[in-house]
């Protein structure tokens, strides 16, 4: 019997699957940043953190409510992901309020507080009700981001993690094990950009093969294998972009581009 070197996390089906293109919405963690432009940029339609990076289950909701009274068009998503990063907050001490963003105000105007369990548990299904009102056949994915928080000390970061995990548990939603992903099958330093804090865009790349392969239709991963070998030729930057040679293949890519979109209606340059 072979020996095995790694644990490799099991990641649960889903009860639905995302098609090309799909219209999705990625709120939360800078993590969040990370996935949602993997999916940017293999042409899904997909609002990522509009309002910025929000790290904690109460900033979450707030970008939901800022949609929803921005009218921004959520009747369309097919899922939306919804990262956590931590249950910390600061409560601006004038008004009590949960800020998003301390727009690098004195950190004396602010109280830091650690939500409950039941707390990041409410603000979370707040949001996913909030979400279902715009599209009742919206799929909702929780995870909770792999990053460390080091002003927390590492223990205290643990904590914060399990917090989120727990109110996780209770909301009966779809969960991607990010987090474990990186701390029990990629588990190794060489992982993690020089801060070793924040996942390498190596773990990053496959977190991503893991979440499409689970998550993606079959039609979806056909159209990830087409529009490949044209991502490359767009995304290349020639040594003379005016030379015959890279303009007739330029030309020839566009016509396979126009190829494409008849094949998929969503898909767009």
């Amino acid at each position: 019997m072979a020996m095995e070197f790694r644990t490799v996390v099991d990641i649960p089906s889903p009860d639905f699957r995302i098609g090309p293109c799909e219209s999705l919405l990625f709120v939360g963690s800078c993590f969040a940043d990370a996935i949602g432009q993997r999916f940017l940029e293999e042409k899904f339609r997909a609002i990522v953190n509009p309002y910025g990076v929000m790290y904690n289950p109460a900033s979450i909701l707030h970008t939901v409510q800022r949609l929803v009274a921005d009218s921004a068009d959520l009747k369309s998503v097919k899922t939306a992901f919804l990262t956590l990063g931590t249950n910390h907050v600061y409560r601006l001490k004038e008004t009590g309020e949960i800020v998003d963003n301390c727009q690098k105000r004195p950190q004396t105007l602010f109280q830091e507080e650690e939500l409950s369990v039941d707390a990041c548990a409410d603000y979370l299904q707040q949001t996913v009700d909030m979400l279902h009102a715009q599209n009742p056949e919206m799929h909702v994915v929780l995870t909770v981001s792999p990053i460390r928080y080091r002003k927390y000390g590492y223990h205290g970061s643990q904590l914060s993690k399990a917090t989120l995990l727990l109110a996780v548990e209770r909301l009966k939603e779809t969960y991607f094990p990010a987090y474990e992903i990186v701390n029990d099958e990629l588990r190794d330093y060489r992982f993690y950009n020089e801060d070793m804090l924040h996942p390498s865009d190596q773990a990053v790349s496959y977190i991503w093969e893991r979440l499409s392969e689970a998550y993606l239709s079959d039609e979806a991963k056909q159209f990830l294998k087409e529009w490949a070998p044209l991502k490359a030729v767009l995304n290349h930057k020639p040594f003379n972009p005016e030379s015959e040679e890279y303009r007739a293949l330029i030309d020839k890519t566009m016509l396979k581009v126009g190829e494409l979109q008849k094949k998929y209606p969503n898909f767009a340059v």
